[in-house]
């Protein structure tokens, strides 16, 4: 199954090349119907597509709980640290939202 998903440039970029290999979103509805060997096409603001295959699903209840189990090398970029990250992810989903639903990392590798 093929899924489509927005992201922004940075961390599309950081998907692109190879350095975030983990992407990090809630588990609704949308991210329930991912399995493993589906593809996500991720796109980002300039239109720019980009192909990958899941690899690996991670639940957790929150992100802080998924960052114990990981390095940031896995989740974004070796410039980023995981407070910064967690800061990030916690403007886009409340923590109300992530105890609500739980979240999900999705191992990609890049097709």
């Amino acid at each position: 199954m093929k899924h489509e998903m927005g992201l922004q440039s940075k961390y599309f970029d950081y998907i692109k090349n190879g350095t975030k290999r983990i992407e990090l979103r809630l588990f609704d509805e949308k991210r329930q119907r991912i399995g493993l060997g589906d593809t996500i096409e991720f796109t980002d603001p300039d239109g720019e597509k980009l192909l990958v295959k899941v690899v690996g699903l991670f639940r957790y209840e929150s992100f802080e709980e998924l960052f114990r189990d990981f390095d940031i090398s896995m989740l974004a970029d070796t410039s980023m640290t995981k407070r910064e990250l967690l800061d990030v992810l916690n403007g886009f989903y409340p923590l109300e939202k992530q105890n609500e639903m739980g979240v999900v990392g999705i191992r990609v590798e890049v097709l």
